[in-house]
């Protein structure tokens, strides 16, 4: 099942954007949650990196770790201005994350260490029985405007999450096209 809500209220500038679903705790249930999440940060217009990196690591933990055939692992977006929340609950609350440092020519065990790594917070919230809940919250910096102020001489903006990240950045225009008053 998946859910969308979008909620605002008084006082709020921007409004509180939530995306929930249950998937398998399969392989390719923790390549759906990674897949499905970088489509529903797209549609909001949030940075998808690092947050699918985040994704990944925590749905495959779950799809891993914490398989009980026959019970599903959520995985649940929140963007609550200026911060994203990802969360991935399993039904496997005894067995409890925690990072730490693999053997140099182990080919697994890094998943926490990114997770560490690449979120600016996290940790793990136990229940109800017998569920635990990962989370990791990435700080939404607003991408800086490369635009002039207007005018003819003005650069349209790049939308965001460009499809393929070893494209090259665009060059940025010569002083002179883009005027600014008094010169």
């Amino acid at each position: 099942m998946i859910q969308e809500t979008a909620t605002s209220g008084a006082g709020l500038a921007r409004p509180v954007r939530t995306f929930g679903v249950q998937l398998s705790p399969t392989p390719r249930g923790a390549r759906l949650a990674r897949l499905l999440a970088t489509e529903q940060l797209r549609s909001w217009g949030v940075p998808v990196d690092p947050a699918r990196h985040l994704v990944a690591e925590l749905a495959a933990n779950a799809a891993t770790h914490s398989r009980v055939p026959g019970r599903d692992f959520r995985l649940v977006l929140t963007v609550a201005p200026p911060v994203l929340r990802i969360e991935v609950t399993d039904t496997c609350g005894t067995l409890l994350p925690q990072p730490q440092l693999p053997a140099v020519d182990s080919e697994s065990g890094r998943g926490l260490v990114l997770v560490e790594a690449l979120a600016d917070r996290w940790g793990v919230t136990r229940g109800p029985h017998p569920r635990k809940t990962v989370w990791a919250e990435l700080r939404l910096v607003p991408e800086p405007d490369v635009a002039c102020s207007g005018g003819r001489g003005a650069l349209p903006k790049e939308p965001r999450g460009r499809k393929d990240p070893t494209e090259p950045h665009p060059a940025l225009p010569p002083a002179s096209a883009c005027p600014h008053p008094g010169e």
